[in-house]
């Protein structure tokens, strides 16, 4: 159902069951006549579309103060909602981000909590996409998984998604020419369905034939397309994933050429006196930007565009690989560090939200929330109870405009790639910890937001408060122990900054 492709026989071969499925769903729901003489339920709820880049950083675009990258559509998806300044990803590298966002819970209670071979979802942990699927909502999944492999019991369609299309795992999703993709769509009284790999000729043999973000993009224009609800589905709502890859490096290919930032094309900027790396790295963005004005430009000409949210955000901080510079275009905007440290460069990413029948345009917020916050924002919306035990809180009542009477104590991450370090937030506080047994580092974000000073031991009452905190603000694991760091090459470093080599671990490389 995502697909419709120009390429005749790419169409046929890999995605021939979509015009099937469009054409049977009438006749496996109702009839035309049938739909008018039974009411759609009452009240009807919007549909969700939740937007991931990935490793895109806070600076990255222009209405958070890029000025080298054009990124037009996402400015004016900013203008048209709101603009959150404060809000944090699940963790600075992709697996534990992506669980905190489809989970609801941080660091400190996932089973990922680090990007690790074979790391999957388990069985019991519900979704964000179960929710809404079991309340009514037709789910889809678009892009980069990266929360389970083929076989494993994390997989999409066992964590309520209706529908797939892309990469499992984070190490393939590097690859932007790849030659197959992963596809689910369940069979049927009327339709086989398919489940396995999808192959791309154009792609095999080195050659770079289709590039994998251009068919996210048909995808999700389809899936809206065909999703749209209306009297023939009973006006069913239904929530994407769609998880782009931009603008992730493919590390091999860094690795052999120095340039790991893969696009057909480096226009607008072929003729900007950049590196080519950063070149390619804009035109990612830029292409990307385009493709999400395409997206909602086929939400108007469906006119579903009143009643579908979007949440547009990014896994991490940015990163320093493929050949790019971060501080060439100030990717991590006003913040210190990047992907893989747990200064604000590395977690405090964008967040866009726009609702145009509900929210007012316009807005900045700098209401503190992150991306375990979005499952009982997406339930709440979706009218149904989230699952129990969860460590995110509903910013609907903010969203629509109203009070939000309940907020959080307190912001909690860990990671455990370099060693075992620990952030946490408390009001305008934050504190580190560089390493197991170190003394915290506490910054004030609001007055410092570079977190430039470390004011700890003038503010002794705090840290020892945030101690406190920190001893029931995670739940051991035996796959996650502290552990102590890794041998430093400098142990001059200064501390805020030990663990931010992107290369100090090969699973850190994803």
């Amino acid at each position: 159902m995502f697909m419709s492709m120009n390429r005749v026989s790419l169409f046929r071969r890999a995605f021939g069951v979509f015009a099937a499925v469009i054409a049977t769903f009438s006749l496996e729901t109702s009839s035309p006549a049938q739909a008018t003489n039974s009411p759609p339920p009452a009240p009807r709820r919007p549909n969700i579309i939740f937007i991931l880049a990935d490793d895109l950083g806070y600076g990255d675009l222009g209405c958070y103060g890029q000025k080298k990258i054009g990124t037009p559509a996402l400015d004016r998806l900013a203008s048209e909602g709101i603009r959150f300044t404060s809000f944090y990803a699940g963790s600075t590298v992709c697996a534990p981000s992506r669980a905190a966002l489809m989970l609801g819970q941080h660091t400190g209670h996932l089973n990922l909590r680090g990007n690790a071979p074979h790391g999957t979802l388990l069985p019991d942990e519900v979704t964000v996409a179960q929710v809404l699927n079991q309340s009514g909502y037709h789910t889809g999944l678009i892009g980069k998984w990266g929360l389970s492999d083929e076989g494993l019991p994390g997989v999409p369609q066992k964590k309520g998604f209706d529908e797939f299309v892309g990469y499992l795992n984070n190490v393939h999703a590097h690859d932007y020419f790849t030659d197959y993709l992963w596809r689910y769509d369940p069979p049927s009284a009327t339709k086989r369905g398919f489940d396995g790999r999808i192959e791309f000729s154009e792609n095999q043999g080195g050659k770079k034939g289709l590039y994998i973000p251009d068919l996210c993009t048909t995808a999700a224009l389809n899936f809206v397309r065909n999703n749209k609800p209306d009297q023939f589905n009973r006006f069913r709502p239904f929530f994407l994933c769609l998880n782009y890859t931009t603008p992730h490096a493919n590390n091999q290919l860094g690795n052999r050429t120095g340039n790991g930032m893969e696009v057909p094309t480096d226009a607008p900027y072929s003729n900007e006196p950049w590196p080519q790396a950063e070149k390619n790295k804009a035109a990612m963005i830029t292409r990307m930007d385009a493709d999400i004005g395409k997206l909602v430009a086929k939400l108007k000409e469906l006119k579903i565009d009143d009643d579908t949210v979007i949440f547009f955000s990014s896994d991490n901080g940015p990163h320093k690989e493929g050949g790019v510079a971060p501080n060439f275009f100030q990717s991590s905007g006003p913040f210190r560090g990047l992907k893989r440290d747990l200064t604000d460069g590395g977690i405090r990413v964008p967040m866009l939200v726009r609702w145009p029948a509900k929210i007012k345009p316009g807005q900045v917020s700098d209401f503190v929330w992150a991306a375990w916050d979005f499952l009982p924002t997406a339930a709440e919306i979706a009218r149904v109870e989230p699952p129990k035990g969860m460590d995110g809180i509903s910013v609907l009542p903010l969203l629509l405009g109203g009070t939000q009477t309940n907020r959080h104590e307190l912001f909690y991450w860990e990671f455990h790639e370099q060693g075992f370090q620990q952030a946490v937030r408390v009001g305008d506080w934050k504190a580190i910890r560089a390493q197991a047994g170190e003394k915290l580092e506490l910054y004030d974000v609001k007055a410092d937001p570079g977190e430039k000073e470390d004011v700890a031991d003038k503010n002794p009452e705090t840290v020892k408060k945030i101690e406190e905190l920190l001893k029931t603000a995670r739940t051991g694991s035996d796959r996650w122990p502290i552990k102590q760091p890794p041998k430093e090459e400098n142990p001059d470093k200064p501390k805020a900054w030990r663990g931010g080599d992107p290369f100090h671990a090969a699973e850190s490389r994803v």
